[in-house]
């Protein structure tokens, strides 16, 4: 069924079909996936440079507050006047109202006076180092920006401070290997402003946010980029800010639906983001899954990298886009492959619609019918109209040519049935005049025995007996000429054949003088035929040389292997009578 036209033309069909559906399949996936996950990773750098604005306001918010109250020009009086409380009372509400998680009024010297958390002078107390306030007195102007908190400076400012930097370290799958078991340092936005009256520093104010476990900035960024959007109940954006390679704020869920604090950075990101300060955008594992990722370390106000910003969002999203549009494409190339099955069958069955009715007349003339109940006439254009045209003229030649052969059967058989009444004729004639001949010719030679016939006498008679004999030979050639022999095919060696008719007519090439040679020739097979018939035909083809030859001259005959003209791989073998006589004139 396979092997069919119709098959293959169906099979055609379809293997263009699945080849031009494949390619497009492939093709149009690899594009749409790279076009998505281009797009993604170009929307995960402009959310990354949002969540940096972010950031960035959170810090401008503390700076502005500093600096307005830098601005009050009672801060001199008051620290003069003894009214520092006053101060500090206005400093705790403005860090209040921005949500300052510390702050305080430091000496000209660094050494704090009051904090938003203590209300009595800090006098006697020794004093800890704050990067913010120290690199303000160093440079006699404000400062503003990341850094990394002591956790004795936390608890100086608050033991709630000190705990809630304080962070267990998770392990995590592909993070780096991490000797601490726990960080008690923070990350926080600070700034320092130095108030000078009369070009006198009078004091410093200071005040910041703690980042370890504060996630209004990382809320914001969910909220604000990604708009809260979700995906089979997960957030589709997140965002992290890490100290160093650990999460300290995070909206990054663990499988227990609980913020990833404490877990860390993938060795890879760590690596080209902390160690090389390079910016990353690209698939990232985070905490238990994949996420298309943008990275960038975080600075702290002498430039030293100390943490990283992220932004995230899940790649299962982009993935089961890729996968419904892979859907998409399998489905529209199984609908092409059917399309193209059913097309393949219509123009298959028009096609194959004449060459079946060629089958079927070909059938029908070779079981007998030389006129098909089929119509050929109405044939196409096409190369099945001329494979129609061919076939009714070849099948008018086999009907010309049947009427032909038929005719000469007819005239055969007349010839044959003439033959057979002149042989019958022939048979009964020859029958009939025998046996006065016999009666003739036995006599004729009884005469012949005796003594006293006269000589003359004597001469008619053998005169009477040869003509009588060579009458009895023209009865013997009829009574041959009217029997059908029936032949007796055996196989048979023909050198051999040869050379006992060779034996037969040796005496009569010697009286005449003539050289009688056979040349066999080598491989001869053996043959199969009527050796009786076949040495008379040899005897009378010699006894015709050896005729038409002079004495002195020779009769050779020749053997050799031949195929066969009319079954090709079937071998034969060739015999050859030539002689040195003057033959025949053409």
């Amino acid at each position: 069924m396979f092997y069919s036209t119709r098959s293959k033309i169906v099979a055609s069909f379809l293997a263009v079909s699945l080849i031009g559906g494949t390619v497009s399949l492939l093709v149009g996936t690899r594009l749409l996936t790279t076009a998505v996950l281009n797009e993604a990773r170009m929307r995960v750098g402009l959310d990354l440079n949002a969540a940096r604005e972010i950031y960035n306001n959170r810090l401008q918010e503390i700076k502005t507050t500093l600096s307005i109250l830098s601005q009050d020009p009672s801060i001199g009086k008051a620290l003069k006047g003894g009214e520092a409380l006053q101060l500090q009372s206005r400093l705790a509400i403005a860090g209040k109202a921005v949500g300052l998680d510390f702050a305080g009024i430091s000496a000209p010297g660094g050494r704090p006076i009051y904090t938003i958390e203590k209300t009595t002078a800090l006098d006697g107390l020794p004093t800890i180092p704050n990067p913010v306030v120290d690199l303000a007195l160093q440079r006699k102007a404000p400062v503003f920006g990341t850094v990394v908190l002591s956790p004795e400076y936390l608890k100086f400012e608050g033991q709630e401070l000190a705990d809630r930097a304080r962070i267990a370290a998770i392990p995590t799958p592909r993070a780096a290997s991490r000797e601490e078991r726990e960080e008690g340092s923070g990350l926080a936005l600070a700034g320092a402003v130095p108030v000078f009256r009369n070009g006198q520093l009078v004091c410093l104010l200071y005040g910041g946010v703690l980042l370890n476990r504060d996630v209004t900035i990382v809320d914001t960024i969910r909220d604000t980029v990604f708009q809260n959007e979700t995906y089979k109940g997960r957030n589709i954006g997140t965002a992290t800010i890490f100290f160093e390679d650990l999460r300290i704020s995070t909206n990054v869920l663990t499988p227990e639906k609980k913020r990833a604090i404490g877990t860390r950075i993938s060795a890879e990101v760590k690596t080209a983001v902390l160690d090389e300060g390079r910016k990353w955008t690209d698939r990232a594992f985070v905490v238990n899954d994949w996420y298309l990722t943008a990275y960038e370390p975080i600075e702290d106000i002498r430039g030293k990298r100390v943490g990283i910003l992220y932004v995230g969002v899940l790649e299962e999203k982009y993935g089961d886009i890729r996968q419904n549009a892979f859907t998409v494409f399998i489905a529209l190339t199984i609908l092409g492959m059917a399309l193209s099955v059913g097309l393949g069958l219509f123009l298959a069955s028009r096609i194959m619609r004449p060459v079946y009715q060629l089958i079927e007349a070909s059938k029908q003339v070779s079981a007998g019918n030389l006129n098909p109940a089929i119509d050929l006439r109405q044939a196409s254009k096409s190369e099945i109209g001329i494979l129609q045209k061919t076939f009714q003229e070849m099948l008018e030649s086999v009907r010309e040519r049947y009427r032909r052969q038929k005719a000469e059967s007819e005239i055969q058989l007349l010839q044959s049935e003439k033959q057979a009444s002149i042989g019958r004729l022939a048979a009964g004639v020859a029958h009939e005049i025998n046996n006065p001949l016999t009666g003739v010719l036995t006599f004729t030679h009884l005469l012949l025995r005796r003594k006293d016939l006269p000589e003359d006498v004597r001469k008619d008679l053998e005169t009477i007996a040869q003509a009588t004999d060579r009458v009895r030979k023209i009865i013997k050639g009829l009574l041959d000429f009217s029997r059908q022999t029936a032949l007796h095919p055996e196989p048979l060696n023909l050198h051999n054949l040869v050379r006992s008719t060779f034996a037969l007519v040796e005496n009569q090439a010697l009286v005449k003088g003539i050289l009688l040679k056979f040349e066999p020739g080598e491989n001869i097979p053996s043959v199969t035929a009527d050796s009786s018939q076949i040495q008379s035909v040899l005897m009378n083809i010699l006894l015709n040389a050896l005729d038409a030859t002079d004495p002195g001259g020779s009769v050779t005959l020749t053997s050799r292997r031949q195929s066969s003209p009319e079954k090709a791989g079937q071998q034969g073998v060739d015999l050859a009578v030539s002689d040195t006589g003057c033959g025949i004139p053409p």
